[in-house]
């Protein structure tokens, strides 16, 4: 790189790599400190369902991964734990694809391979002082903490198992999604392409049930599986390792401040590194890639003479961000609230709500659009 960055960002996953693009094409010198890479031959089960808004975040760095490795996906079906359902379908809403599941380590080896030839990037193993530093180290962040910024936690009564299943039958390009009478979520996204058989698996558990579920071999654990599903993609076989996390809500109180020890220097908080959301709507990467274009955005648009430390502008991005961050919060945490409260009051009101919601029409579009960031 030769002269001194503009922007040290400290974690090289997807929204620190993708960011780093985003900057470099703002002709800004960005410094992205990467670990040291994983063992190569580890099973990643990792996908996620990424918005018509995120691909084209990264389309615009020419890091669409495409199919197989993006499957599009063309209807989603929602079960309650009762009689209600909610269909969404890509035709009525009148694009080509309501999402895409998208494989993790194909997404990750073609980002990695793009940043290698982008001559304003420079990849190390050490943070460098510069300008701004930007945090995407993930919910668990060493720098975060170091920065001093409080990170609250609220811990969900779940732990979420991730597989992947090849099925007997093809998955059609829909997603699936099953609300249990104990709480559960467990979620089927179809990969391998418009005409594949192979599903990825989330399924998050309650926190007592999720050692037993580990503790299962991969024929019991994929029966339970077939049984969840009522059979829909008929027999199922793991054909990977299962991972599993616990599940939280958390949210840093500040996305931006002054550098400790360091006036004309700042921060930015970007990915998990600024907030974490229960899995069950999908949008987690989405709006790290949110973060990742609206940071971009922000300093593109800044006049010639302002520094990309100035906290006016880094405000202009905290709000922006947070906004949408707490919309969408509301929205799964509300979710996981109302699936999670036992009783058959409870689900009997779920349940109808459930099909009302279907049937409403333009208020079922207009939440559509805004999962896909087209709203």
């Amino acid at each position: 790189m030769g002269a001194s960055p503009d922007i040290c960002i400290r974690g090289a996953g997807i929204v620190g790599r993708t960011l780093a693009l985003l900057l470099a094409r703002e002709r800004l010198r960005v410094a992205l400190v990467a670990a040291p890479s994983p063992d190569p031959a580890a099973s990643d089960v990792r996908a996620y369902a990424l918005s018509p808004a995120a691909r084209q975040v990264l389309e615009g760095v020419r890091c669409w991964p495409g199919e197989p490795a993006a499957t599009p996906v063309l209807a989603m079906q929602v079960h309650g734990d009762g009689d209600g359902a909610v269909r969404f379908d890509a035709a009525a809403q009148g694009v080509p694809a309501l999402n895409w599941i998208v494989d993790v380590p194909a997404l990750e080896r073609q980002l990695a391979d793009a940043v290698g030839f982008q001559a304003g990037i420079e990849v190390l193993p050490h943070p460098v002082p510069a300008p701004l530093t930007v945090v995407c180290e993930g919910r668990v962040s060493r720098t975060r903490a170091e920065l001093g910024v409080e990170f609250d936690v609220t811990r969900y009564p779940q732990q979420a198992i991730a597989t992947r299943l090849a099925c007997e039958y093809p998955h059609d390009q829909t997603a699936r999604q099953w609300f249990t009478p104990e709480g559960d979520v467990l979620a089927f996204l179809p990969l391998g392409g418009p005409a594949g058989r192979q599903a990825a698996v989330v399924w998050s558990a309650g926190q007592d049930r999720a050692p037993e579920l580990m503790a299962l071999d991969d024929g019991a654990f994929a029966e339970r599986l077939f049984e969840l599903s009522g059979g829909v993609l008929g027999a199922l076989h793991l054909i990977a390792p299962r991972a599993c996390w616990p599940l939280v809500r958390a949210g840093a109180r500040r996305w931006v401040g002054r550098m400790p020890g360091r006036p004309q220097a700042s921060f930015a908080l970007a990915g998990d590194a600024a907030h974490a959301m229960h899995p069950l709507a999908g949008q987690g990467l989405n709006l790290g890639l949110g973060d990742a274009a609206g940071l971009a955005r922000v300093l593109a648009a800044r006049e010639p003479w302002r520094s990309p430390a100035d906290p006016k502008l880094l405000r202009r991005y905290e709000r922006a961000r947070q906004g949408d961050w707490l919309r969408m919060r509301l929205a799964t945490d509300g979710l996981q609230q109302l699936f999670g409260r036992p009783g058959p009051a409870a689900a009997a009101l779920r349940n109808w709500g459930m099909a009302a919601f279907d049937a409403s029409g333009p208020l079922k579009s207009r939440i559509a659009r805004l999962a896909m960031g087209t709203a």
